[in-house]
């Protein structure tokens, strides 16, 4: 389905959310969802599970897989937290920088190569949200001898081991993979909301050592994936090391069961980042992923309606 379709043929049953002001609607989101297996089998569903999409930041946790696999991990000392680094997009506390700085003290590799910009209202490129990336993509090339200027272009090596992983996963010749320009500069795919969640089945359950490290990594440091208050982070503390979570800009949310090889995917039309956690937040307590009261507390966390707002999700994930 090419993206300008997304729009023809909507199904009736994509979810709403409903953003209340008293008893009168003031706002309206639609959204879509679908659950996988890692063998591609649709699960459940709401609305296309065929949409397409750009994954955005979601991406992140394959983008760290050539970190690992080329050895940079290991040669260069690097620990959990910068893993968790580099699969998060960190809030650019304190913390989060000096972690993204560890991970080129380590390779000895000068702040100034990084590709992503300074934030706005902020003194470096550090405190970027997809620094940790960044400085992870440098330390890879280092140790593979490959060209750091050109990191993040798409016939990089780097970039094509990256695609080649993600096309591996999902049963599709690499060549199919269409890549654009993500904010921080670095390539973001253009994948079907199914094709997201099998990513994520994979993801939360796999025999590679590297996808296990990963999530190891992210459910360690939750605060390091974006930082408190996030929702990612609030969420993975609350899933008693059974969730992983990253969300992406633009209305995409992931999120991955371990241990049993399942992969939600969520994409909120018009991009709102309060819908999709709204979205998010009500799937979480149809699938019973996490306890009643972690879902009351994501709810008031995340959420912080104000007095005499209400935010409604209609619609449900249904066996396809």
């Amino acid at each position: 389905m090419n993206l300008q379709n997304n729009y023809s043929n909507l199904s009736n049953n994509s979810l709403k959310v409903l953003v209340k002001r008293g008893s009168s609607v003031e706002s309206i989101h639609r959204a879509h969802a679908s659950i996988c297996d890692k063998k591609g089998r649709t699960l459940m569903k709401a609305g296309l599970c065929e949409y397409e999409t750009f994954i955005r930041s979601a991406l992140k946790p394959f983008q760290a897989m050539p970190f690992i696999t080329s050895g940079a991990f290991e040669k260069y000392n690097f620990d959990n937290k910068t893993l968790a680094l580099a699969c998060g997009s960190h809030s650019g506390s304190s913390v989060q920088a000096r972690t993204a700085f560890k991970l080129l003290w380590n390779a000895d590799i000068d702040v100034k190569e990084l590709k992503c910009p300074i934030p706005q209202n902020r003194e470096s490129k550090l405190q970027h949200n997809c620094s940790g990336k960044h400085s992870a993509f440098l330390a890879t090339c280092k140790k593979m001898n490959w060209d750091r200027d050109s990191y993040l272009m798409g016939h990089h090596p780097l970039q094509k081991e990256i695609f080649r992983l993600v096309a591996e996963l999902l049963k599709i010749p690499a060549e199919e993979l269409i890549a654009e320009r993500d904010d921080c500069g670095a390539p973001t795919l253009l994948l079907r909301l199914s094709q997201m969640a099998v990513l994520y089945a994979h993801l939360s359950k796999s025999d590679q050592p590297e996808f296990k490290k990963i999530t190891s990594a992210m459910t360690k440091n939750p605060d390091l994936i974006a930082g408190e208050g996030y929702f990612d982070s609030e969420l993975i503390k609350r899933g008693h090391n059974q969730i992983i979570s990253k969300g992406g800009s633009e209305g995409i949310q992931c999120i991955g069961l371990l241990g049993e090889g399942i992969g939600l995917s969520i994409k909120v039309e018009d991009g709102s980042k309060r819908a999709k956690h709204a979205v998010a937040i009500h799937l979480l307590r149809q699938l019973e992923w996490i306890t009643p009261s972690a879902i009351e507390e994501l709810d008031e966390i995340i959420l912080q309606k104000k007095p005499g707002i209400y935010i409604e999700v209609e619609g449900e994930l249904k066996i396809p």
